[in-house]
């Protein structure tokens, strides 16, 4: 199903059988409104305007929405980025529905941005996960890529992770789990979790593209570092480490100092902090 059919499914059950009664009831058909987007909080950046484009556009055609901003801009108290003008029943039916794609848009980009500046000169990437909201994950995805972080697989085709539970099933042999994938899809990417420094090294000599270190602490993640620069000097083969679990702002920099490429922060899109932003209306004479 394609985003704009989502879209226009999640404003017909806003709108249930009979439509804005409030509004129908007291606002005349032919009465025109002007709304301005409002930013409330104190800073951060701004997602989700193409997305409210296409809100208004399914709304209603006669709304014009002008974006004054783009999606990844910087924004901060009392800014305006967009404005509204249009049938007042039309701009109220979808007012809501724009607002909750823009604050959970712009709170994942602000969240991103702000885990982007802690690790700044590291040289690692900030990435999100598949921890997102069903049916709505590309829209979370670019909201990461909006506040300049990178987006990990989108769905689960894109690439292969071998996680602890794949592991269990052949009783620990993750040797033979690259194997079998590789056998079975030799075109797709794999990524590999391990648990210890011998799960490490036997995923090493077993070259996946990117080896996931999760729920290290710093001084593990270090040792595997060190462990895989190793294997890199003998062997000429360098295997991205990505390190993830109970990535919050004040540890990130110290994990990306350890020298991982890339650190995964789930809690970008399964604990947002929604961004304010308003819409205030005005009803023209």
């Amino acid at each position: 199903m394609g985003l704009r059919k989502r879209i226009y499914d999640a404003l017909h059950l806003d709108q249930g059988p009979l439509g804005d009664v409030t509004s129908l009831a007291l606002i005349e058909k032919e009465r025109l409104a002007t709304a301005e987007f409002v930013v409330k909080a104190d800073g951060g950046i701004v997602s989700g305007i193409e997305v409210v484009k296409v809100v208004f556009e399914l709304v209603d055609p006669k709304i014009e929405f002008s974006p004054l901003l783009k999606d990844g801009d910087s924004v901060k108290k009392d800014d305006v980025f967009a404005t509204v003008t249009g049938p007042a029943r039309s701009v109220l039916a979808g007012e809501r529905i724009a607002l909750e794609f823009l604050r959970r848009m712009s709170g994942i980009a602000t969240k991103t941005q702000q885990f982007v500046t802690a690790v700044e000169g590291t040289g690692a990437t900030i990435l999100d996960t598949r921890k997102v909201l069903p049916g709505y994950g590309e829209l979370d995805k670019q909201a990461v890529r909006n506040g300049g972080g990178s987006n990990h697989r989108t769905n689960l085709s894109e690439m292969g992770l071998i996680k602890n539970n794949h592991i269990d099933v052949l009783e620990g042999d993750i040797a033979k789990a690259i194997q079998l994938f590789r056998a079975a899809y030799p075109n797709v990417p794999l990524e590999v979790e391990v648990r210890n420094e011998a799960e490490l090294i036997t995923a090493l000599v077993n070259t996946p593209d990117r080896i996931l270190l999760d729920n290290m602490d710093n001084e593990y993640t270090g040792m595997a570092v060190g462990i895989r620069d190793e294997f890199t000097n003998i062997h000429g083969t360098k295997i991205p480490l990505e390190a993830s679990g109970n990535m919050t702002l004040d540890r990130v920099r110290s994990v990306a100092e350890t020298g991982v490429e890339y650190i995964s922060v789930g809690s970008l899109t399964h604990s947002v902090e929604a961004f304010d932003i308003s819409l205030h209306i005005s009803f023209n004479k």
